[in-house]
């Protein structure tokens, strides 16, 4: 029998990992993912840069710590079911958030998120200790910043932009 989709939220926001799931790209908001997803995997073989893991219950989600997602489309080319929409203008309504705990609020000279920003979506204000903005309108939610953040203080996370 498979978990619906509150179920799955309840079990993950009480093992501490959130109450969301991160999306793929594409996906169909039309349809209902938990349901319709038969958890074949095609498209964690299919992501060019193996963002896309098995993630709770078999789903597949996205785990910005291994990379960041291109948009290539692959994964909804490789899945059988129909649950993607490649006519969609965006990807997602994914972008960057910075927390607290970034080290540019430690008075600690670090770079390292706008270094991997190709959307240049992140900048800093100038100052004592230049601290991150991140451009929203620019910022794709690839997770290209969260990787390399030396004390995983970005999230990437729904906005509504």
């Amino acid at each position: 029998m498979m978990a619906n989709q509150p179920d799955q939220l309840k079990r993950r926001f009480l093992r501490g990992q959130g109450a969301s799931l991160t999306e793929l790209p594409w996906l169909d908001k039309s349809r209902v993912f938990i349901d319709d997803c038969t958890r074949c995997g095609k498209c964690v073989d299919a992501c060019e840069t193996k963002v896309i893991v098995k993630g709770d219950g078999g789903f597949p989600t996205i785990d910005f710590s291994r990379g960041e997602c291109t948009f290539c489309q692959q994964c909804a080319i490789a899945c059988p079911e129909p649950l993607f929409d490649l006519s969609q203008r965006s990807p997602w309504q994914l972008s960057a958030t910075i927390q607290e705990t970034c080290l540019a609020n430690q008075q600690v000279y670090c770079r390292s998120c706008s270094e991997h920003c190709d959307q240049q979506a992140i900048s800093f204000k100038p100052g004592l200790s230049a601290t991150p903005e991140i451009d929203l309108a620019n910022c794709s939610g690839c997770g290209a910043c969260v990787a390399p953040c030396p004390v995983s203080a970005i999230t990437v996370a729904e906005h509504m932009k």
